[in-house]
């Protein structure tokens, strides 16, 4: 389904700034539809028609409110209308004057209420939202009227174009709702009404005076985001925390007329549970890079340990074998110590080959001079990747330092080992290439015996659930060897 951006730009002669305003409102208008008890859509004109068609009007936008049921059980956002069928709307669109009138809707027998009321940006009507009301059954009681005169005043801003705001953000996740809690104060900022959440969460921060009447800044609120609200004209949002467990967040919204703040509304979240659950997170996540710390630590004493035992043991396989278990515990300390740095299990991919390469470098020999080259990167991966990846790269790469530039080197010719890696969303890769001799006759990945290479086939196709191919020719001239890794990110999920 088309976005309302992608909507406007198809199907309606908006400007982009006229879109950018457009959907600014749709990201502010949940406040609107519980307000208005109401379902709400957004119009447009839709581009010139061909002579001697209905102008029509296209649906760029739909919400419903959280508080009571809706009227339009379809999904109308696409559709179009001719300006003839919703005559109110165009007369909306046309006059720049909020309409109120009666149209049929397809769930009902009888006609409902609908209010039209123009968008305007800047000088220029360029949308109407429509109000769909539903009948309401005997006298509205006082937190209707007051909601619905409220939303009369939303109406005011959005035809006179201070609403949304134009520097106002997309609505977050935690931004309080009306229902969470709302209170309405004059210019002055004296209350005027309360709902029973917003007196509820006034009572958790320990205000326990009536406040109808009162100064919210006389409430003993330590906040001052009304009194700037109503000075600037602009929404201010601020979390208010009283003692360790206590945080109501907290959003003044103004109201203005004809460019005059005339009060403002105020919602009120208690959000000490999410609080108290992001603490717990931000604990979680010490308490894991602690024991990647302390993991680290054991891994590197272990290395330590071997390397020690390897200078004591002679020349031969059994000092190479050490060296070689030493090297590999090395690479999982790498992962551990940067996991140990970075909160939760995602770890930056481009540290761990940097300090693969160094590891690789430390071990090439004078009469062999060696470049390794890293291109690209893999970006963030989860620690069940980068532990067997780092391992199998490193191998990789220590396999071509000792083994791919072997023999005489009396003209110093320099060695160039390359890593390339990506990331293409559904899978990771690595390629590394050499100039050197390339690979023996008749060698297999599938059936080497070759430990280091043993172990990097059984990490990528075990571990991993990926593939590996070792084949010669890893330059344009036809020299060295390639090595090529891939690694399907969808078992990893």
């Amino acid at each position: 389904m088309a976005t309302p951006a992608e909507l406007a730009r198809l199907r309606t002669d908006l400007s982009e700034d006229q879109t950018e305003h457009l959907q600014r409102l749709l990201g502010s208008w949940s406040l609107l539809a519980d307000l208005a008890f109401s379902d709400l859509l957004l119009v447009a004109p839709v581009s010139s028609a061909p002579a001697g068609t209905q102008p029509q009007l296209v649906v760029l936008g739909q919400i419903r409110p959280n508080n009571r049921s809706t009227l339009i059980s379809q999904d109308l956002v696409g559709q179009t209308m001719s300006e003839e069928r919703w005559d109110l709307a165009a007369e909306a669109l046309h006059t720049g004057r909020l309409i109120e009138g009666t149209i049929e809707l397809v769930e009902f027998d009888e006609e409902v209420l609908v209010w039209n009321v123009p968008v305007r940006f800047e000088d220029e009507v360029v949308a109407v939202l429509l109000r769909v009301q539903g009948s309401i059954r005997g006298s509205a009681s006082l937190y209707e009227r007051t909601y619905l005169d409220v939303f009369e005043r939303f109406c005011i801003m959005i035809s006179e174009s201070t609403f949304p705001f134009a520097d106002e953000e997309v609505a977050a996740e935690e931004t309080p709702r009306v229902g969470d809690g709302a209170i309405v104060v004059d210019e002055k900022g004296c209350v005027e009404f309360t709902t029973p959440n917003a007196v509820n969460a006034l009572h958790r921060m320990g205000v326990f005076s009536p406040p109808d009447g009162s100064q919210f800044d006389e409430l003993g609120v330590d906040a001052a985001l009304v009194a700037v609200a109503l000075s600037s004209g602009r929404p201010v949002i601020e979390e208010i925390e009283r003692r360790p467990d206590v945080a109501v967040l907290a959003h003044c919204v103004p109201m203005l007329a004809g460019g005059t703040v005339t009060g403002a509304l105020i919602l009120l979240r208690d959000v000490t549970d999410l609080r108290r659950l992001d603490r717990l997170v931000l604990s979680k996540d010490a308490a894991i890079r602690e024991v990647h710390h302390r993991v680290k630590n054991n891994l590197q004493t272990i290395s330590a340990l071997l390397r020690i035992q390897s200078r004591r043991t002679g020349a031969g396989d059994g000092r190479q074998a050490l060296l070689e278990a030493e090297r590999r515990i090395r690479s999982i300390a790498i992962v551990h110590e940067i996991l140990s740095r970075e909160p939760g299990d995602q770890v930056p991919f481009a540290e761990i080959v940097s300090s693969l390469v160094q590891m690789a470098e430390d071990s090439v020999v004078v009469s062999h001079p060696i470049e390794i080259t890293v291109h690209g990167d893999l970006g963030d991966t989860t620690a069940d990747i980068a532990t067997p990846l780092a391992v199998a790269l490193a191998e990789i790469l220590q396999n071509a330092v000792e083994h791919g530039f072997v023999g005489e080197n009396p003209a110093q010719e320099v060695g160039h080992v390359v890593l390339t890696l990506g990331n293409d969303r559904d899978k990771l890769w690595a390629n590394i290439s050499d100039n050197g001799c390339g690979l023996p006759d008749g060698f297999d990945i599938a059936t080497t015996t070759s430990l280091g290479l043993s172990i990097v086939r059984d990490l990528v196709i075990t571990q991993l659930h990926g593939a590996i191919t070792m084949e010669s020719g890893g330059t344009p001239q036809g020299r060295g060897t390639k090595v090529s890794l891939t690694i399907p990110l969808i078992h990893h999920l």
